[in-house]
């Protein structure tokens, strides 16, 4: 009978170990989608904000163009005009007007080039982030698609495992399955370890020689004086130690 038991307490926490694993998967997948629409969803602001700039610098370029094609139109009539001055008055004005529309000109030169060099960086800016766009994009894409998936398997599995749990419920007397829920109300997991050398795996503190004799009767089941959680003999059920272990690094 005290064989069976801890057989069954075993499982059941290792059904446990699953469900909490589970649950914590059907939380945190919607979660996962959500970081990556909070990235996607920057990554696109960031992209329009390039292309608010390429817009803005384009502008710019084309009143730029607009202008100096102006000068030189006025410029090419000045140059016109002076062949019909009257006086060197008239003549030295028009010679100043014509100075200051090729400094002007020049000046523009130098701001169109700015702009341009600009425009080019911006450019390549829109073209990488672009590209990382439409990678987030088809990532995030994949992840929705998985999500049902993934959500309906996890439910499914939830619901295998409840399952068994009520099966080893059943076989387990109520005063012993109740102290195993007390325990598991107030500890992580593992709830149940198991003792080898006079040593509790849960907490690796030797328990008294006394209770390792009576342990090792398997008369009754016991619970480490020290964290409290349900021990078995290692020697009891040997091939259960891996599993065990493997619930509590899942818990």
């Amino acid at each position: 009978m005290y064989q069976r038991q801890i057989e069954q307490l075993v499982m059941l926490q290792q059904v446990d170990g699953e469900i909490i694993a589970l649950r914590s998967e059907l939380e945190n997948a919607p979660m996962e989608i959500q970081g990556l629409e909070k990235k996607f969803q920057d990554m696109e602001a960031s992209r329009d904000i390039v292309k608010e700039k390429l817009g803005y610098l384009t502008d710019q370029l084309k009143r730029l163009e607009n202008d100096m094609e102006e000068d030189h139109v006025r410029l090419k009539k000045s140059k016109s005009k002076m062949m019909m001055v009257g006086n060197s008055k008239e003549y030295h004005a028009m010679v100043r007007e014509m100075d200051s529309l090729e400094k002007l000109n020049r000046s523009r030169d130098e701001e169109k080039a700015a702009f341009a060099e600009e425009l080019e960086r911006q450019t390549t800016a829109d073209q990488d982030i672009s590209g990382q766009v439409d990678t987030v994009r088809v990532e995030l894409e994949a992840a929705r698609a998985g999500l049902a998936d993934r959500m309906n398997a996890a439910q499914k599995r939830l619901e295998v495992l409840g399952a068994l749990r009520k099966e080893a419920c059943k076989v387990l007397p109520p005063p012993i399955l109740s102290r195993y829920e007390f325990i598991r109300s107030r500890l992580a997991n593992p709830v149940i370890v198991s003792v080898d050398q006079g040593v509790c795996s849960g907490c690796n503190i030797s328990i008294p020689p006394q209770a390792y004799i009576e342990l090792q009767k398997g008369q009754q089941i016991l619970s480490c004086p020290n964290c409290q959680r349900l021990i078995y003999w290692i020697q009891h059920i040997p091939g259960a130690e891996k599993p065990a272990e493997e619930t509590a690094a899942a818990g």
